[in-house]
Formats: C-alpha cells, structure tokens, sequence
C-alpha cells in the first residue's frame, strides 16, 4: 500500500488555500490572519509579562532583585530562546495545532518543532538588521520555516518585520568563517560571497543589505493572533521600536521537515552528528529519532506509531516496527537563554 499521511481533523482546523501556497513560494512569506484567538493570546501575553516581571520563573535566569524599579524590571531582557524547554505555556504555542496545520500544508506533512523565541520590545528596544535564518538554524535538506506570532499590532513605528519580497530565491550567502553550519555543499557555488555583520541594524555594515536592495521591501503588518509564515531563506529585518508606549511582543518558533536532519541546538551540547532527538516531532512521522514534548502537549510524538503514519523507513527502527524515540543525555547546561540588552553577546543567566 502506498504511504499517506491523513491530516488530523478537528473542526477549528486551518485550510491552508491554493492561493496562499503558491503566494508562500512566490514571495517567500504569507500572513494568516486571526489564526490564533485573541484570548489565547492574551494569555501568552499575560504570561509573558509574569516572566519579565519575574512573578513566574524560568529556570536558570536570575530572578529580579526584589527592591528593582520599573525601569530595571523592563530591562532584563528583551527575548527569551528556547523558553518551550522549561515552560508549558510556551510548550504549547509551539506546537499550537492551526499553527501546525498551516506548516503541515507548507513544508508537511512531516513537522518537526525546533525553537521558540519570545520577544517583549518595549518603546526604545527591539531590531535586528537584513538576516536569513537557515544562516542560523542548518538542516539537511534544507527545509527551515519560520512562525510569528503577534501579540500586539505590530506596525512600522514600533518596529514590525519587513520582508524582500521574493529574496527566498537566493542562496543562504555564508559566513565570513566556519563559526556555524552552512546549508550548501562547499565549492558547489562559482561566485557565492560572505556575508559580513549578518543582523547589524547599520545597512552600511551589514553586507546582506545590497542582496536586500534587489528586492521590493514591505512591511509585514499584524494584528494579535495574525501569523506570518516565511521561508528560511527570505531576507528580513525589523527596526527598533520608534513609539512612546506601545510594545511589539512576539511569539516566534522555527520548524523544519521532520525528515531533514538537523546539526543545530541552539548551541547546546548534544550527542552525535544531529540534535533531532532533541527536537519535537509535530506532525506525520519521520525515519529520524525525535523528542517527546515534555510538558505533554498533544502532537505526533505522542501518538502510536501505527498513527503517525506505517511506513516510515528503516532506520531506528524496532523490532515490531515501532519508531524508538532516542533517549535524551542528561542535560548540564542551561537551555532556556535569555537575551541581556546591555551586554552584546551575554546572555541573562544565572552564574551558578
């Protein structure tokens, strides 16, 4: 029997049109409005604000001091990487199912769940310049989307996303060194360049803007619950928050095919030559160890193999046929990071 996989059927399921598809591989990015609902959302948000304001802890970052003015609080961090490690709210964004189910439609039907980024940008913080983020985050074959979860309205003056339309076309452009993984073979390019000060916010500095000026720039406006969805190749950028009182929280996750094999764990130590054991299998089924969800958020991990999908490849096999999920090693470092405004390049972590 030919190999399925039937995608899962609830009615709040997502669609995902002809129209949006197409548009993903034309332009390199879609907006899905109101996908996700505005109290769902403003749980997030409210859980997000009890993390800065250290009323929730995460793990490994240092509680604020308990005398710390309003000031101080707003400038612990402005983002949190990995957050859905230690953190059940954040668990389940991740693998929300109608985020899941416009992924599963884009790059499906095999998903895997790979990071999670909450960002806060108050008035006067937040931007990263021209970046593409398989620069990043390397899988083979090269299959990286990312998710952008609104939580506010995210417009020009407080620094939403702008995209280079259609920029999902060229190749990821290399660093200067061999810092991180590069998703090409090496030497199969001619005339392939570095890319020099990737994410600088000064276009003079960051070599990737004479790419970004090929190409129509737009600004990705969002109200709460809108997603945008966009390719792992696309260039893009955000500017800081110009307003007064208005922030551009964020909640962001980065998925891949859960057949890629994937060198990359936000650079946590991890066994072996891929970290997919590591990362969470979403939807479908994969050949490929993966993790379960560790707050037990309901996705393809979880359920029986004979579910996921029968033919799943020989590799990892067991003996009745059943996926084994690799056991994860013990864990010594931290893994939730969150970002320190004030120190380029630190991390906001306790010093144990």
């Amino acid at each position: 029997m030919a190999y399925r996989v039937i995608a899962p059927q609830r009615p709040d399921r997502y669609r995902v049109s002809v129209d949006e598809y197409r548009r993903y591989w034309r332009e390199g990015f879609i907006i899905v409005r109101n996908l996700v609902s505005l109290e769902e959302v403003d749980e997030l948000k409210r859980h997000a604000m009890d993390l800065l304001y250290g009323r929730v802890q995460i793990p490994g970052v240092a509680p604020p001091p308990p005398d710390a003015t309003q000031e101080q609080l707003l400038s612990r961090f402005t983002r949190v990487h990995m957050l859905h490690r230690a953190d059940a709210v954040a668990e389940r964004f991740l693998l929300h199912p109608r985020i899941l189910d416009v992924l599963e439609a884009l790059i499906g039907p095999d998903v895997l769940a790979l990071q999670t980024m909450l960002f806060f940008n108050p008035p006067g913080k937040g931007g990263q310049g021209w970046h593409q983020d398989a620069y990043y985050i390397t899988t083979y074959p090269d299959t990286l989307i990312g998710a952008w979860l609104a939580l506010d309205p995210a417009d020009e003056e407080n620094g939403c996303l702008w995209m280079a339309v259609g920029s999902h076309v060229e190749p990821i452009y290399p660093p200067p060194n061999e810092e991180h993984g590069f998703v090409h073979a090496d030497g199969a390019f001619a005339d392939l360049t570095a890319a020099e000060n990737v994410s600088h916010l000064d276009d003079e500095v960051n070599t990737l803007s004479h790419v970004a000026r090929k190409y129509e720039w737009v600004p990705v406006i969002l109200e709460p619950g809108d997603v945008a969805f966009f390719h792992g190749h696309i260039l893009h950028r955000s500017y800081p928050n110009r307003s007064k009182d208005r922030w551009r929280r964020a909640f962001v996750s980065h998925y891949c095919n859960a057949r890629s094999w994937v060198p990359w764990n936000h650079g946590i130590p991890y066994e072996g030559d891929s970290a997919n054991y590591q990362h969470i299998l979403a939807r479908g089924t994969t050949h490929l160890p993966f993790a379960k969800p560790r707050f037990g958020t309901p996705c393809a991990a979880l359920e029986p193999p004979e579910v996921r999908g029968k033919k799943a490849g020989a590799r990892m096999m067991g003996m009745d046929g059943e996926m084994m999920v690799v056991k994860e090693p013990p864990k010594p470092v931290q893994e939730v990071r969150a970002w320190d405004p004030e120190h380029e390049g630190a991390w906001g972590v306790r010093k144990n």
